[in-house]
C-alpha cells in the first residue's frame, strides 16, 4: 500500500556545545552579541518531517511517496533513500538551490540555538500532488507554507484522504487558512502545544475542531496521545522506551504509525498503539533516521508493551 507523503526533506546538522551558553553570554551585552562556540561533537542527519515520516513507514512495510523539493547538494541523502528503497518519483531537485538544511547547538542544560535555512523547501508547491500514483491515502506534513495550502487543497481535489500535520509550520497560517486545512482534512495530528496554538488561531477548542474531523490527534510526549473521533475521546497509553536519547523525530515516528493504521482500515485503538510504540523506539536512538528493526521485532514488542498480538 502507498502513501503520498508530502513534507520536507532536510539535512540535520547537530553540534553538542560541552559548556552552557549562559557562561558565555552577558544579558547586559546582548545588544553587541558576538559569541563563538567550540563543539566536539557534531552530527550530520538525514531529516525534514517527509523523509522522517516516509523512513518510518518503510521499515513497516509501507510504501511511501515522499513529495517534496530539494537542492543540488542532495546527492548523500538520494543514496541513502535508494538503500532503504524509498521512491524519489515526486522528489524535485532544484540546482540552484540548497536543501533544507538546520544547524542545532545544544548546550550541557539542553538549550539550543538553531539556524534553519529553507532552501528548495519553500518551493515545494511547484510539485502537485499526483493522482495516476496509486495511493490510498496522504499526509500534509511540515514544508513550505505554499505547498501545505496547495498540496492539501489537491488531496481534497482528488479524493484522497489525508492527515493535516501542521507541526512547526502551524505559525505560519491564520486561523482561516487553519481552519479551510482543518475541513480538507480527513484527519488532523498536533501535539498538545500545537492543538492550543491551533484552538487559539483558529478560536475552537480541540473538541470542536474533531467534529469536523474523521479524527483528531492530541500526542502528549511521555504521558501517551488522545485520539478525538466520533464524539469520544480515546486514551492512547504511552510505550516506556529502553532508553530517553534523543527526542527529535518521534512525532514523525509517530505519524507513520498513524499512517500504517490508516492505511490498513485498522481500528483506532490499535493504530494509535502503533504510532505510540513508534515514537517510543525513535526516541532510544540518536537522530531521526537511525533505528531499525523487522516486523517480526515490532510485533514482540506490540505484544510487551500491550499485552496482545498486533493484528492486521
Amino acid at each position: 500500500m502507498t502513501a503520498l507523503i508530502s513534507g520536507s526533506l532536510a539535512y540535520d546538522t547537530i553540534m553538542v556545545f560541552r559548556d552552557r551558553f549562559k557562561n558565555h553570554v552577558l544579558p547586559e551585552q546582548v545588544h553587541i552579541l558576538n559569541v563563538s562556540f567550540l563543539v566536539e561533537e557534531l552530527r550530520k542527519e538525514f531529516g525534514g518531517c517527509a523523509g522522517n515520516i516516509a523512513y518510518n513507514l518503510k521499515l513497516l512495510g509501507g510504501e511511501p511517496l515522499p513529495v517534496a523539493t530539494v537542492g543540488a547538494d542532495f546527492s548523500d541523502y538520494t543514496d541513502w533513500m535508494e538503500k532503504w528503497g524509498i521512491s524519489q518519483r515526486f522528489v524535485r531537485v532544484l540546482d540552484d538551490h540548497y536543501t533544507a538544511q538546520a544547524y542545532i547547538t545544544t548546550d550541557l542544560d539542553d538549550n539550543q540555538i538553531t539556524a534553519f535555512h529553507p532552501g528548495a523547501m519553500g518551493l515545494a508547491h511547484i510539485v502537485d500532488i499526483p493522482t495516476d500514483a496509486g495511493a490510498r491515502i496522504g499526509i500534509v506534513a511540515p514544508n513550505g507554507r505554499d505547498g501545505m495550502l496547495q498540496h492539501a487543497r489537491q488531496f481534497k481535489e482528488a479524493g484522497i484522504p489525508f492527515i493535516f500535520d501542521p507541526g512547526q509550520g502551524l505559525p505560519l497560517f491564520d486561523g482561516d487558512e487553519l481552519l479551510t486545512m482543518v475541513d480538507q482534512a480527513t484527519w488532523v495530528a498536533v501535539n498538545d502545544y500545537e492543538s492550543r496554538l491551533l484552538e487559539e488561531r483558529i478560536g475552537q477548542p480541540v473538541g470542536e475542531l474533531a467534529r469536523r474531523t474523521q479524527g483528531l490527534v492530541v500526542t502528549k510526549g511521555a504521558e501517551g496521545s488522545h485520539i478525538y473521533t466520533d464524539g469520544r475521546r480515546i486514551d492512547i497509553p504511552p510505550v516506556k522506551p529502553s532508553a530517553v536519547v534523543d527526542p527529535t523525530g518521534c512525532g514523525d515516528a509517530y505519524r507513520a504509525g498513524l499512517l500504517f493504521g490508516l492505511m490498513r482500515e485498522l481500528d483506532w485503538e490499535t493504530t494509535g498503539r502503533i504510532a505510540s510504540l513508534m515514537g517510543s523506539i525513535k526516541v532510544a536512538r540518536h537522530g531521526t533516521q537511525n533505528h531499525h528493526f523487522s516486523m517480526d521485532d515490532f510485533r514482540a514488542w506490540y505484544r510487551d508493551a500491550f499485552g496482545a498480538d498486533l493484528n492486521g
